[in-house]
């Protein structure tokens, strides 16, 4: 079993994985994100929105709907073909009507600088800040602190899992899992933390608010894909597992095609907002 069983990267993963994400995703953060939009944020001609990482465009198609305004997106990936795939199935109108504009930049996100995001209203990005570095992690809160912006990241992986019936097995293969998402020096579970802290320590305003997947019988594909991956990058990180997580995840996915299993895969989503909340807020 291999992480490259599961195309985490591919157009057909990234579709599987979409309605969970889109119902994860925290709309309680973006009353604040639209107070500040509205107030300090205001800028003549709509709304400019980087997206980061694109891929096939998941964010773009919950996002743009649920803010006000003219926008124009600017969409990033290194892969050309995502990024054909987002553009074409961007919304072409906002929540109040307005209509939609898209460019499209293939980039290196690592090399990402200030003055690329200049003129942004909006940098967002999903399933990203989990698959960084601590350096990668700094260097993007610092272009975004530059550009001056409110940032939206979701659906970053907090190391935690559930699943329903419980097996004697689950703990220990959510350790190596989270171990292999800081192998490398990948911040994995620990990139929300340091996001945050490393925002707060630029003057923004921060919040989090937790995003999980709930998998039932109705997502039973994407479960099955998901538990391939989860369990193939424990025995990747712990190669001794793999007998016993052979049969374990063949108990699982026969659980999963007969609809008894449940999975919540926990994530978070951090809102960065420049400077203090315009109306007075908590953080939470």
């Amino acid at each position: 079993m291999s992480t490259t069983d599961v195309p985490l990267y591919q157009p057909e993963w990234l579709e599987l994985r979409e309605g969970a994400d889109a119902a994860a995703r925290a709309p309680e953060l973006l009353d604040p994100l639209r107070a500040w939009l509205a107030g300090p944020g205001l800028r003549p001609g709509g709304l400019t929105v980087h997206d980061l990482g694109c891929g096939t465009g998941s964010m773009g198609r919950w996002l743009a709907p649920r803010l006000p305004g003219p926008q124009h997106w600017v969409l990033y990936d290194r892969d050309p073909a995502l990024l054909g795939r987002a553009a074409a199935r961007t919304p072409s109108t906002t929540a109040d009507g307005s209509g939609v504009t898209v460019l499209t930049r293939r980039a290196d996100l690592g090399r990402l600088i200030a003055d690329d995001l200049a003129g942004a209203s909006l940098v967002t990005a999903s399933a990203l800040l989990d698959v960084l570095t601590r350096d990668e992690v700094n260097a993007l809160v610092a272009a975004c602190a530059g550009a001056e912006c409110p940032v939206l990241l979701a659906l970053s992986v907090a190391g935690r899992v559930e699943l329903a019936p419980a097996d004697p097995l689950d703990a220990e293969i959510a350790e190596a899992f989270n171990a292999h998402q800081r192998r490398g020096g990948l911040l994995g579970p620990d990139a929300v933390t340091a996001a945050s802290e490393a925002f707060a320590e630029r003057g923004a305003t921060v919040r989090v608010h937790s995003s999980p997947w709930r998998l039932g019988s109705g997502e039973s594909a994407l479960t099955a894909q998901w538990l391939r991956g989860w369990v193939g990058a424990a025995v990747e990180q712990r190669p001794e597992l793999a007998p016993r997580a052979e049969a374990y995840l063949e108990r699982r996915l026969a659980q999963c095609a007969a609809g008894e299993l449940r999975v919540v895969v926990h994530h978070s989503d951090l809102l960065a907002l420049p400077g203090p909340l315009p109306y007075g807020g908590e953080v939470s």
